[in-house]
């Protein structure tokens, strides 16, 4: 069975989302790539000023609430259901519940072949990464660093710490290559 899905998980700023993008480069056939901040763009404004929605504290805390939890369950089907369609999809997300998260997907993407990529990066790195972007709250990257890995199963790790966007897509697109089925959240 050839991969299906590759989720790539991370905190802010390290790096998800240049993989995604030298994955589609380099990986034979398209494959379509979907992101939180994708998510939480289509999202209306007020959803980051409700108690339901969420919110992005000074300290780069993020709180999620049940309206935003509501649409996240959506769209995570709707991307299973592109994936059970046929499109080859690259998930670039942040797991902030960890192992929790991880069994949210695990369960919409059932029956699918699923690569499950861990995206690391050093917190100083990250940090220093999300003032260049300057889309960012302070904080986010080195609050999320280590607590989105807590608990999740991965398939392959990569780091970016050192390690290039382009090359660390290039060690997954190997392994997807390989045919090595994805076995980490089974």
């Amino acid at each position: 069975m050839t991969t299906q899905v590759i989720v790539l998980n991370g905190g802010s700023s390290s790096g998800k989302s240049g993989i995604a993008r030298c994955l589609q480069a380099v990986l034979p056939d398209p494959w379509l790539a979907f992101g939180i901040d994708g998510l939480i763009e289509a999202m209306p404004a007020s959803m980051q000023t409700s108690d339901g929605g969420i919110e992005f504290a000074p300290d780069g805390e993020v709180v999620v609430g049940g309206a935003f939890r509501e649409l996240e369950a959506a769209w995570i089907e709707g991307i299973a259901a592109m994936a059970r369609a046929g499109a080859r999809v690259v998930i670039d997300e942040v797991f902030l519940g960890g192992a929790a998260s991880q069994q949210r997907w695990r369960q919409a993407l059932r029956g699918l072949s699923v690569l499950w990529v861990g995206v690391r990066c050093e917190s100083a790195v990250a940090a220093g990464r999300e003032v260049a972007r300057g889309d960012r709250v302070a904080g986010m990257a080195e609050a999320q660093a280590e607590v989105v890995h807590r608990g999740v199963l991965y398939d392959l790790e990569v780091d970016t710490t050192h390690t290039e966007s382009m090359d660390c897509a290039r060690a997954i697109a190997a392994h997807v290559r390989s045919g090595a089925v994805g076995s980490a959240a089974r």
